[in-house]
C-alpha cells in the first residue's frame, strides 16, 4: 500500500522534515508534490520526480530527485522550491499566532506533469509549519510613538521564530502601519531610540542592552542604530547599505544627507522585474564622509550577512567597506558572512526561494536574485550563525529588536 510519511508533521517552520514514500514497486518512478495557499488564497506548488529503491521506498534524505523543480539530494527541496502560480507573489505568513502554514504533500505513481485533468494522489500527508513555539505570547505595542508587536518567550528568534528560540522580539513598524507615516520619507532615529528604551524598560527584559536584526533598507537603519545608540549591543545586518541612500537620516540635531541612486541605470529583467543593483554599483564615485555611516563608533558586536548574487543592492561592497572602516580604526567587533549564489532575501531556513516579487512601494516587481540551491544553503547556514551570534552577545540581556 502506498504511504507518504512526513516526520514531524507538526513543527516550527525552521525545523527540517523527513519525507518518505513506501509501498512502491522497485525502481518505480513517482512524483511528490507540495501545495500551500497563503492567507489571500494565492497558490504555491513544487514537485520532484524520484525513482524508488529496490525495497520500493523513496527517502528524500538519501534519494536524488531526477527532475522537477530541482535535481539531486535536497531533503527539504519541496519546501524551499515552492513557487507561486501567479507571477511575482511571495509566500508570507502574517497571522503567526493562531494558525500554521499547512503544506499538503501528495504522492503520484508516475511522472505527474499535466494538471489540466486532476488525478487523485495515491497517498497524501499534511505538514503544519508554525512560526511560534508553545507558550510564546504576543503583545500589540502602542506606546508613545512606538508601533509594533512584542513576542515574549515562555521561559526565561525573525520576530516570532526567534522568540520561539528563547529571545524576546519586538517586530517594529516604522511606516505604512496604523498611524505611522504612509510612506517612508526619512529615517527618524529618535523613533528607533524610543523603541529601544521601551524594550529596556519592559519588566520581562533585562537591562544590559538590545540586539537588532534587519534586512535591506531596515539593515541600513539597523546599522545606523548600532552607530549612534548605546542601547544596541549586537546587530545583524542582512544585505543592507553602509551609507545613507535616498532618504535623510535624522537623529536629534544631526541630519545625514542621502545619496540618490542612479535611477537611469535601472535594468528590466526578462521576467519583467526591475533590477536595481546597477543603480548602487556606481555610487562609489558619489560617496563622501557625510554620507557614510560611522561604523567605527559602534560599541557592540556586528554581523554582516550578504548574498553575492544580490540583484537589488551591491550589498557585499557595502559590508566590505564597513569592515575596512572598522579595521582602519583598530576595531575587531565586526564579522562578515558572504554567501556565493545567494540573493537579496536571505530568510529563515526552508523558506521558499524568491527570485523576484511585487513591491508595493515601488508599484513594480523587484528582482532579488540568487541561485535556488546556493540561496537555500545560505538560509540554512546563516540562521544557525544568527542564533549563535545573539546567544553569545545577548546572553545577559535576552532581548531582541
Amino acid at each position: 500500500m502506498f504511504q507518504l510519511i512526513a516526520t514531524p508533521s507538526n513543527a516550527l517552520a525552521d525545523e527540517p522534515v523527513s519525507i518518505r514514500a513506501t509501498g512502491l514497486l522497485p525502481s518505480q518512478i513517482v512524483t511528490i508534490q507540495a501545495t500551500v495557499k497563503d492567507e489571500k488564497e494565492n497558490l504555491f506548488q513544487s514537485k520532484a520526480f524520484y525513482k524508488a529503491n529496490e525495497a520500493g521506498e523513496v527517502d528524500l534524505e538519501q534519494a536524488s530527485a531526477l527532475g522537477g523543480d530541482y535535481v539531486g539530494v535536497h531533503p527539504m527541496g519541496l519546501f524551499s522550491s515552492l513557487k507561486p502560480k501567479r507571477a511575482f507573489q511571495r509566500l508570507i505568513k502574517k497571522d503567526v499566532m493562531n494558525t500554521p502554514l499547512s503544506i499538503s504533500l501528495d504522492l503520484y505513481d508516475s511522472v505527474y506533469l499535466l494538471e489540466t485533468f486532476r488525478i487523485p494522489p495515491k497517498a497524501s500527508q499534511t505538514v503544519q509549519r508554525w512560526f511560534v513555539g508553545p507558550g510564546v505570547k504576543r503583545e500589540q505595542i502602542r506606546e508613545g510613538r512606538v508601533r509594533g508587536a512584542l513576542f515574549l518567550p515562555a521561559v526565561e528568534f525573525r520576530a516570532s521564530l526567534l522568540a520561539s528560540h528563547g529571545f524576546a522580539v519586538l517586530a517594529l513598524a516604522y511606516f505604512g502601519y496604523e498611524d505611522l507615516p504612509e510612506k517612508l520619507q526619512e529615517m527618524d532615529l529618535d523613533y528607533f531610540e524610543e523603541a529601544a528604551n521601551f524594550l529596556l524598560a519592559h519588566p520581562k527584559i533585562r537591562k544590559s542592552g538590545i540586539g537588532v536584526i534587519s534586512t535591506s533598507k531596515g539593515a541600513e537603519i539597523g546599522l545606523a542604530m548600532a552607530c549612534y545608540l548605546k542601547q544596541v549591543v549586537a546587530t545583524v545586518c542582512i544585505n543592507g547599505s553602509s551609507s545613507i541612500l535616498d532618504f535623510p537620516l535624522r537623529y536629534r540635531d544631526l541630519v545625514v544627507t542621502p545619496i540618490r541612486q542612479d535611477l537611469e541605470r535601472i535594468q528590466v529583467h526578462v521576467s519583467g522585474s526591475v533590477r536595481f543593483r546597477h543603480c548602487t554599483e556606481h555610487l562609489q564615485n558619489k560617496l563622501n564622509p557625510q554620507n557614510i555611516l560611522p561604523v567605527e563608533k559602534i560599541q557592540g558586536k556586528i554581523l554582516f550577512i550578504v548574498g553575492e548574487n544580490d540583484e537589488c543592492l551591491d550589498s557585499k561592497s557595502h559590508a566590505q567597506r564597513a569592515m575596512d572602516q572598522l579595521r582602519s580604526h583598530g576595531r575587531s567587533n565586526g564579522r562578515m558572512l558572504a554567501y556565493h549564489g545567494a540573493g537579496h532575501l536571505i530568510e529563515p531556513p526552508y523558506s521558499p526561494f524568491c527570485f523576484a516579487s511585487w513591491q508595493s512601494v515601488m508599484g513594480k516587481p523587484l528582482l532579488w536574485g540568487g541561485d535556488p540551491i546556493a540561496h537555500t544553503a545560505a538560509q540554512e547556514h546563516s540562521w544557525g550563525e544568527i542564533q549563535k551570534f545573539f546567544r553569545q552577545h545577548l546572553l545577559q540581556s535576552r532581548s531582541q529588536l
